[in-house]
Parts: C-alpha cells; sequence; structure tokens
C-alpha cells in the first residue's frame, strides 16, 4: 500500500474492527444504538431524503437532456469498454445485489397484508398500492443516486484523469491538490458506508439462503448454518476477485443477468401471465400519475410510521450503498457519453427492477387473490422464504427453488467480489488495479459484519447498521452535484473559447 493511502485505509479498517468486535461483544448494546440513530434520523430528517433524492432524479434528467450530454466520460475518442448486454449485467448485479431476489415478493406481499394509506388489508385496493409502492421503492429513485455517485467518479477519473475516490469529485470547489483534512474524512465516511451497505446486502442474502434450504431440504434455520454460508461465500468470493474484473465479475454479471431472466421467463409464461401483464400496465400507471405525491409524501398529521419504516429507509438504504455501487458502475462506463451514461443507468436497470417485482409479486397476488394460498401470511411469518412459498404452487418447483438459490449465490459473489474491488481502489488512492492482500483484509472484515450482526440481531441490525452513514453522505451528494455541475460548465466554456 503507497504511503499517502494508509490514512484512509487504517482508519477505516479500525473503525470497521472496532464495529465487529462491538457486535461480537455486546449485540444488545449496538442494536440499541443503531436502532436509537435510524428512529432520529429518519424522523428529524426524513423531509430532507424526501427532497434530497427527487432533487437528484431531477438533476440526472437535466444533465441528459442539456448541453452537457454530448459529453463523453474519457477522451473524445475513447468508446465502451464493455458491449451493452455484458454492462448492464454489471449494473444489474452490482446495483440490485440480491435486495431485489429477496424483495421482489416480500414487499409486494407484506405491503397487501400490511398496506399504507389506510386502506384494508388483502383487497383489490391494497393489492393496488402494494404494486404501486413496490415500484416505486425499486424503481429510478432508488438509481438516480447511484448514477450521481457514478456519474462524478467516471467523469472526473477518465475525462479529468484523477484517481477514483470520492473525495476527488470535490476538486471543483476545494482545488485539485491538498485540503486533506477535507479529502481524508469524505474517503473514510465512504469507506464505511460502503462496508455496511455491503455487509447488510451480503447478510439478507444469507439469510434467504438459509431460508430456502429450510424451506425445500428441511435443513435447520439457524446460525450455524448461517456461518457455514458465510464462509463459503467469503471463499467463491476471494477467489472470484483474483481473476480480475475482466474474468470473474464479468463472468458472473454475465451469469447472473442470463438466469435471472431465465427464470423471469419461466414464471411470466407459466404463471397468470395476462394478469401480470394486466398489473403490471396498471402499476406502472399509477407510478407514473403520482409520481411526485410519493416522492414527497410524508405523515406530519399522523398516519403511522410507514413511510419512514419503508420509503425513507429504502433512501437511507440506498444512499449508504452508493459509494460503492457508484465506483463500480463508474469504472465499467469508459467511453459512454453522459446521455447514454444516465439513460442506461437511470432508465434500463430500473425497468427490469419493475418488470421482476410484476412477474413475481403479481404471480404471488394472484395466488393469494384468486387461488387462496395464503403466501402474504408466510412472508409475514417469514420473510426469507417469501420467495420460496410462491414457487410451492409452480411446476418444477424444486428445480426453480435450487436455481433461485444459485442466482443469490451468484449475486452474493458478484456484490462482494465488486466491492472489494471498489474498497482496493478507495484505500489505495483510487488505483484501478488494487493489491490482493487489500481486497482479502476488506473481503474478511465484510463477511465478518454480516456474520456477527446475523447472530446477535438478525435482519433488523442489518438494516439499520447499515444507515450509519447515511445522513452525511446525503449532504456528501448534494455537493457532490454542484461540484460536477461546476466542472461541466467550466468545461464547456474552455470548449467554446476554443
Amino acid at each position: 500500500m503507497e504511503s499517502k493511502s494508509n490514512i484512509v485505509f487504517w482508519f477505516s479498517a479500525i473503525i470497521i474492527t472496532l464495529f465487529v468486535i462491538w457486535a461480537a461483544v455486546s449485540p444488545e448494546s449496538l442494536g440499541n444504538n443503531a436502532s436509537a440513530v435510524f428512529d432520529f434520523t429518519t424522523k428529524a430528517f426524513g423531509w430532507f431524503y424526501l427532497l434530497a433524492v427527487l432533487f437528484f432524479v431531477l438533476f440526472c434528467f437535466y444533465l441528459a437532456f442539456s448541453r452537457f450530454g454530448k459529453v463523453r466520460l474519457g477522451k473524445d475518442s475513447d468508446r465502451p469498454e464493455y458491449s451493452f448486454f455484458t454492462w448492464i449485467g454489471m449494473l444489474f448485479s452490482a446495483g440490485f445485489g440480491v435486495g431485489l431476489v429477496f424483495w421482489g415478493v416480500a414487499e409486494p406481499m407484506q405491503h397487501y397484508f400490511a398496506p399504507p394509506l389506510g386502506a384494508p388489508s388483502q383487497t383489490t385496493e391494497s393489492a393496488q398500492v402494494a404494486m404501486r409502492y413496490s415500484f416505486f421503492h425499486w424503481g429510478i429513485h432508488q438509481w438516480s443516486v447511484f448514477t450521481i455517485v457514478g456519474l462524478a467518479i467516471a467523469y472526473y477519473q477518465f475525462r479529468k484523469g484523477v484517481p477514483s475516490l470520492i473525495s476527488n469529485t470535490f476538486n471543483p470547489l476545494i482545488g485539485d491538490k491538498g485540503k486533506n483534512y477535507l479529502r481524508k474524512p469524505i474517503d473514510i465516511l465512504a469507506v464505511i458506508a460502503t462496508v455496511t451497505g455491503v455487509a447488510t446486502s451480503l447478510g439478507m442474502g444469507i439469510l434467504q439462503i438459509n431460508g430456502g434450504l429450510n424451506h425445500v431440504f428441511g435443513i435447520p434455520n439457524n446460525a450455524v448454518y448461517q456461518l457455514i454460508i458465510t464462509f463459503v461465500l467469503l471463499v467463491l468470493y476471494l477467489s472470484s476477485s483474483t481473476t480480475g474484473l475482466n474474468k470473474g465479475i464479468k463472468y458472473l454479471s454475465n451469469l447472473n443477468l442470463s438466469l435471472a431472466l431465465g427464470l423471469l421467463l419461466f414464471v411470466f409464461i407459466v404463471g397468470p401471465t395476462v394478469f401480470i401483464l394486466d398489473s403490471f400496465t396498471l402499476a406502472l400507471g399509477q407510478y407514473i400519475q403520482r409520481f411526485f405525491e410519493m416522492s414527497l409524501r410524508l405523515t406530519p398529521y399522523g398516519g403511522g410510521t410507514w413511510v419512514r419504516d419503508w420509503t425513507i429507509f429504502y433512501w437511507a438504504w440506498v444512499i449508504a450503498w452508493s459509494p460503492f455501487v457508484g465506483a463500480f458502475i463508474a469504472r465499467v462506463s469508459r467511453g459512454r457519453t453522459i446521455r447514454e451514461f444516465v439513460f442506461g443507468v437511470l432508465i434500463v436497470p430500473p425497468f427490469i427492477a419493475i418488470v421482476w417485482l410484476a412477474v413475481f409479486g403479481g404471480s404471488a397476488l394472484h395466488l393469494d387473490m384468486f387461488e387462496n394460498t395464503a403466501i402474504a401470511e408466510a412472508v409475514q411469518n417469514d420473510v426469507t422464504v417469501a420467495l420460496f412459498a410462491m414457487f410451492e404452487h409452480f411446476p418444477f418447483s424444486f428445480v426453480l427453488s435450487i436455481l433461485s438459490m444459485l442466482l443469490i449465490f451468484t449475486f452474493l459473489v458478484t456484490s462482494a467480489d465488486s466491492a472489494t474491488y471498489v474498497l482496493g481502489m478507495m484505500t489505495q488512492n483510487g488505483k484501478l488495479n488494487p493489491s490482493m492482500m487489500v481486497k482479502i483484509i476488506w473481503g474478511v472484515l465484510i463477511a465478518a459484519i454480516a456474520a456477527v450482526l446475523i447472530i446477535s440481531s438478525g435482519l433488523q441490525g442489518l438494516q439499520t447498521a447499515s444507515l450509519v452513514a447515511a445522513l452525511p453522505f446525503t449532504f456528501i451528494l448534494i455537493i457532490m452535484c454542484i461540484a460536477l455541475f461546476k466542472a461541466l460548465r467550466q468545461d464547456h466554456r474552455k470548449q467554446k473559447v476554443k
């Protein structure tokens, strides 16, 4: 490791290690403190999260349609490094990880069983609300956060030739050199947000794999098997990381996308196809029609904590997750124009997500509403078995469950592999090929956080712990937008002078 990267690496690694020790020694204390932070930030700053994420959406579209849309992320002669399918596969694998597979059935069914807006439970109205809000949570708002970070890093990395660090996106405001007292805390915060965010996704996937093994094979759903799954995943993603970006991650991303599309097509064809198409069309129309209403919906006059527990939690989660996804998206997007980048990142993965939700969530809703299958009750009892409970009512359910667990595994390996690569870059001054030892250290720490949080506090602990860095990082993202706009405007003026 280069000496000047030691501050970011050592501070981040020490803080994360202390976090792991705290979780192992006093899980109840960690859980209480994490919950207190989550409750305070979502209650006091919920309005800020909603306004910030809507601003990111509008800013992304502004850049795409403005004169800056033609700017290439690289030299003017550069062209994309990866094919469109491989590029989308990488975005899909890194950005969604296992989240969409985990929540694709679980979220619509939870909203159907316990709907917002005062809708009666398990009715036609609650089914519509469930699909609309599922589309909203996995749509362009989520990806606008990733787009901002990825675009800023890619612009400075490939257009300006500076290392791939979050702090370098602030150059137009703080200068190109020096001011380490500002730069280092920003990079350390980005590393901590990345590690906790990825560990959350890894932990969710481990819980879902164990839930699936229990549902399909009767294997006990307990900490011992979850630790075994964690160890197997650690070995697999560290092995993948030795092959580099153009082999392990590239091939796994193509496998992920192919396997996901295969499952999607099977469920679409074998499931209630017409109902899926009808519910997709209705939910898409309602999503577009109520876009701004859902974007800014709060309940200051009463009405429970649903918005905090779902929408605000989601926005905080993706903000905490964004340094990793953004840095990875930037790395694989060299040579694309800003317009290509924005539409590729902001439109295609969210479209895949809402189709996924329509197919899997729509099929589960149809089964409950018209065939009385009680999937919603099963999800309320154990959210990790949602997908497998639905597959019970499909032909070849055993094969579908095995393929789904394989998909979750490959998603987790790809996400964790990508994360160790990005963390290596972040803690080695933006090196495009970080050392193997640094990647191994981060890989082990990610697995350790996931393991101690699963054992100590389960899914809730995983979720709340990932949000510690979300609030300060929201401010960083807003400043990042201002800096990017200033840099683009300065470049445009220089080109006009030429």
